[in-house]
């Protein structure tokens, strides 16, 4: 491909704290933006207080200009970036669906950085979706943007293994590092002509939608495992929460038991939610049990009951008295 223009003028399009890497990356490579467009400033805290985004907060410090648009489909917020004669749009976990008026503004096009090996897990949540899925590795990628989602031509990939008790927490953490440097690059290899954009196979696109409040509901019929993937990719948001004694107790970290754990199911302990009793755990420690679907056994490593801190397993049996046989719920 021919090289285009130096990619000097910049609008970064970012919200959250995933994103801040990126703009990092690109001022430390002197590809400062011209310009940040971050969402609007949203009421938080108890007493309601505004506040600014993580990337809002970059642009205010280092005064760059910003934007903060309520959409970005208006005439007026388009006007304004056409005639800033942009070379490049990058974008980062921005949280809108471009308008292909926005998409054709910049000269180079629009480059997204995804936390997924692209095709898959496109949508909000990749990095929950891959970790509830039970996948061991994942990565990050560049693309140029299209009006489908996630679906454009993909630039450069890193592809990252997930660690056995990461949380999505920890490695959209990571990710995000390791999407500034590979941003960097890709505008590099843009500039030099060494990337060639390659069309995703659509058949092989897995999905990953935006996460509600209630996917964090444990919901006990499923086995060990796939409960301990869910919990590790709903931690921090929504968490992973299930009823005991007509409280919601959030599961923060869980271990599945290899079959043969010689727990057994007397009676109604085979029961999906059934309290288990407590049994020691090797390289952990003594931990309460629960019975899951298939006859398979999740350890609660810790937990967290309303209001209070966090807490092993264990200490939540001790203080409730927790019986043998008492039953987590999906529901108060």
């Amino acid at each position: 491909m021919s090289a285009p223009r130096r990619l000097s003028r910049i609008v970064f399009f970012g919200t959250p704290e995933f994103a801040l890497p990126a703009l990092d990356a690109l001022e430390a490579a002197g590809r400062r933006p011209v310009l940040v467009v971050s969402r609007p400033a949203r009421r938080a805290g108890r007493g309601g207080r505004l506040a600014q985004p993580p990337v809002a907060r970059w642009a205010l410090d280092r005064n760059v200009d910003l934007l903060q648009p309520a959409g970005v489909r208006g005439a007026e917020f388009l006007v304004r970036l056409r005639d800033l004669e942009l070379d490049l749009a990058v974008v980062a976990a921005y949280g809108r669906i471009f308008p292909r008026a926005l998409l054709e503004l910049p000269a180079g096009g629009c480059v997204n950085i995804h936390a997924s090996l692209l095709p898959a897990w496109r949508g909000a949540s990749p990095i929950q979706a891959a970790i509830a899925a039970g996948e061991r590795k994942t990565g990050v990628t560049t693309m140029f943007m299209e009006e489908g989602l996630d679906s454009g031509p993909t630039l450069l990939q890193e592809e990252v293994p997930i660690g056995a008790d990461e949380t999505a927490g920890e490695l959209s953490t990571r990710l995000a590092a390791i999407g500034g440097g590979l941003l960097v690059r890709t505008l590099q290899a843009l500039e030099a002509g060494t990337v060639e954009p390659r069309p995703q196979c659509a058949a092989a696109a897995t999905h990953a939608p935006m996460l509600r409040s209630e996917d964090g509901i444990v919901d006990w019929n499923r086995e060990a495992e796939e409960i301990a993937w869910r919990v590790r990719a709903f931690e921090p948001w929504p968490g992973s929460r299930s009823w005991l004694r007509g409280e919601a107790v959030r599961i923060v970290a869980s271990r599945p038991l290899a079959s043969g754990d010689g727990v057994g199911d007397p009676g109604d302990l085979d029961c999906p939610g059934a309290f288990l009793g407590c049994r020691r755990v090797e390289g952990v420690g003594r931990l309460p049990l629960v019975r899951c679907g298939g006859s398979t056994t999740l350890a609660l490593c810790r937990v967290q009951r309303p209001g209070g801190r966090q807490i092993s397993g264990l200490d939540l049996v001790n203080g409730l008295r927790l019986t043998v046989g008492e039953r987590f719920g999906t529901a108060a």
